[in-house]
């Protein structure tokens, strides 16, 4: 099973690493691991998110059916991450809003595009066992 020194493996595309480094490192806060003429590699909230030098990426940001993102366990986190995203005026896909209002799985969330329309989901369950 994951202990805590391992990480989530996560690799998208990137237009420009430039830019991408921008959204990332300076727009989210990720912590920049190493970089490569063809890649960043970064801490993305604990996980680790590479983002390889491509021509070949979305045209559009669609949130479904390809997404990654945080699911955070307090309410605390993913309040600061919207007052951070209002803040440096990221791109905002949707949200934040409320999915499955009354039910069992009702949640907060909220979709973001990166500079080429990677889409990255934040979102926080009011019932924290629903997180899985």
């Amino acid at each position: 099973m994951r202990n805590p020194y391992d990480a989530c493996h996560i690799a998208v595309p990137a237009r420009d690493l430039d830019e991408a480094m921008e959204f990332y490192v300076f727009g989210l806060g990720a912590k920049l691991a190493r970089r490569y003429d063809d890649r960043i590699t970064l801490d993305f909230f604990g996980d680790q998110l590479v983002c390889h030098l491509c021509e070949d990426v979305p045209d559009e940001a669609i949130a479904y059916p390809r997404h990654f993102g945080v699911s955070f366990a307090q309410a605390e986190d993913f309040d600061r991450l919207v007052r951070l995203v209002e803040h440096r005026k990221l791109r905002v896909l949707s949200g934040p809003a409320i999915r499955f209002e009354g039910t069992a799985e009702q949640h907060r969330t909220l979709f973001l595009a990166d500079p080429s329309n990677n889409v990255i989901e934040f979102k926080n369950y009011d019932d924290p066992r629903m997180q899985y």
